[in-house]
């Protein structure tokens, strides 16, 4: 173990949808093989959003936060190679390894698949502990920026999935941070070229600024047909991948209409559990289409710690809204009105 810890913390916690409220629990009690983490930063993201309303598998009583940064405070009698005081993120997802899915390698299905901040206790808090196995230690990133490794092992595991051939085109509809980490990844690991299509504003300047893309298509937030119309001039054939990273289901459902005969659409945002879409099968069918969804990723971490830490992914300015815990409301607010790129919650 540590040091002296407090017995107590300070946390978000939801007593059930929509209802959350600062509160002083037990610190977190360390499974053998556990490392407690003292909370310097934690990301939000869309999906803090849907666990608000009740969505994305949570379940309540919770402390959300799954994009944990902080320092080692304590560790089981189990856990080596890892020092009190080192910088350190954490995965936040749990898996058993004996149902069917695990013992067949398929561990992102778990049938008993556990996440801090979503269906436990997670990183809006003033300690949390994970499996030493799910932390990994950090160099050069800042507490802030670090909070987008959650997310960027996401993109790292979505473009194992795409699987992209070298000279492969490709279209993402949308600027957010997890679609701004793999647009830079698809260039660099996939040799493709990439059309980043948004509406102008915050996200779309700074994917310029990162570099995200080769080109840039600023969609109109009021009627963008004539961009729509452009984008298809400009590529007859359509892109051999496309990217819907919105959340939008009006986008997803428009999205196949790019795609290249013998293509792939890539199911990447976030939707409400209603959300529908509605795809000509004989399109699919005749036309060879891939569709792809990429939920989550497991085993990935170690990849977005090496291309952030060191630079090859650019993330400054991602998280460009930072809150104390008390100040939840206003951090909601910021991302429901979309002045909050990525927002983080911080302890110090």
């Amino acid at each position: 173990m540590g040091s002296t810890l407090p017995k107590t913390m300070r946390a978000l916690q939801y007593s059930e949808p929509k209802k959350h409220s600062l509160v002083e629990i037990p610190l977190p009690e360390l499974r053998e093989n556990d490392i407690l983490i003292k909370v310097k930063a934690c990301g939000v993201c869309g999906t803090d959003l849907h666990i608000h309303e009740g969505e994305f598998i949570a379940k309540f009583p919770l402390v959300p936060g799954h994009e944990t940064v902080g320092v080692v405070a304590a560790v089981g009698p189990k856990v080596k190679d890892f020092q009190i005081g080192e910088r350190v993120v954490a995965d936040n997802s749990e898996l058993c390894g004996t149902c069917f899915y695990c013992r067949r390698g398929d561990e992102l299905f778990c049938e008993d698949f556990q996440a801090h901040g979503v269906t436990m206790n997670g990183g809006f808090a003033e300690y949390c502990a994970y499996p030493a196995g799910r932390v990994f230690k950090i160099k050069n990133l800042s507490d802030i920026d670090a909070t987008l490794l959650e997310p960027a092992s996401c993109a790292a595991h979505g473009l194992d999935k795409i699987a992209p051939k070298m000279g492969s085109s490709v279209l993402i509809f949308g600027a957010g941070p997890t679609g701004l980490v793999l647009a830079q990844l698809l260039r660099q690991c996939g040799g493709c070229r990439v059309v980043v299509a948004a509406p102008g504003g915050l996200k779309m300047e700074l994917a310029k600024k990162l570099g995200a893309g080769d080109e840039y298509v600023e969609l109109s937030r009021q009627d963008a047909s004539a961009q729509y119309a452009q984008l298809k001039a400009q590529n007859p054939y359509g892109f051999d991948i496309v990217v819907e990273a919105t959340g939008s289901v009006s986008i997803l459902e428009d999205s196949i209409n790019y795609v290249r005969r013998g293509g792939k659409l890539v199911v990447y945002g976030v939707y409400s559990d209603s959300a529908r879409v509605s795809w000509p099968p004989s399109k699919i069918f005749g036309d060879e289409i891939t569709i792809l969804g990429s939920f989550s990723e497991t085993y990935k971490f170690p990849a977005a710690v090496d291309y952030l830490d060191s630079g090859k992914v650019k993330v400054d300015g991602i998280v460009n809204k930072v809150y104390r815990i008390d100040q939840w409301e206003e951090c909601l607010e910021a991302m429901r009105n979309k002045s909050a790129i990525k927002a983080a919650i911080t302890f110090d």
